[in-house]
């Protein structure tokens, strides 16, 4: 199997950049490159933390928001469960959620799951593209979303129509020039069908 190995955020400012994920509570888990390259709007993809509980989603936004993220979507319930979205101070929008509507304990600094969403055009055309490229599907909800199986990777990859993902984290759909994200992985350097950029990367250990 093809295997989802890396998620290189590219940022103006790396230094500035690995403080405020320090500060949010992110270190290993997403890598950091010096990209100036011009992007406008919506840059067609978020990545969201699943937490345990409530307070927990609220200390992780709280955190952001001290470190200078912008706020788009205030911490509240939902029909799913609790959760809010900010944008960093480099662009990229994150989303903190849980399933759960009460609290079970004091709040923890633990992430259960890191998710990169991929707004696509047509979530079914991209789908294929990624299966013909070796990636095996894990959950598949129509043409409404797919997480594909990425056991070697920190984090799980994910399709989600761009207009819903843009409604989802709170902004409008319209985005031009570049996403601003590097994807690593065994299957060589190529582009997806919504612009989303692959580079050659060697295969992790599994520990």
């Amino acid at each position: 199997m093809t295997s989802f190995e890396s998620v290189t955020l590219e940022v103006a400012d790396p230094t500035a950049a690995k403080r405020f994920y320090t500060a949010f509570g992110l270190g290993t888990q997403v890598r950091l490159r010096a990209s100036e390259a011009p992007t406008t709007g919506f840059r067609g993809f978020a990545l969201s933390l699943t937490v345990s509980q409530p307070a927990t989603v609220n200390g992780f936004i709280g955190a952001a928001l001290d470190a200078g993220a912008t706020p788009l979507k205030p911490a509240a319930k939902s029909f799913w469960g609790y959760g809010g979205v900010v944008r960093a101070p480099d662009g990229t929008i994150w989303k903190v959620a849980t399933s759960a509507r009460k609290d079970i304990g004091p709040a923890t600094r633990q992430i259960d799951e890191i998710v990169l969403l991929l707004g696509a055009t047509d979530v079914a055309e991209s789908k294929r593209f990624y299966i013909d490229r070796g990636l095996a599907v894990a959950k598949s909800f129509g043409r409404k979303y797919v997480e594909f199986a990425t056991p070697s990777c920190p984090v799980k990859l994910a399709l989600y129509g761009r207009r819903a993902l843009a409604k989802d984290v709170g902004v409008p759909a319209d985005g031009t020039g570049s996403h601003r994200l590097m994807l690593g992985g065994a299957a060589g350097s190529f582009t997806d069908p919504d612009g989303f950029a692959w580079e050659a990367v060697s295969l992790t250990p599994t520990p």
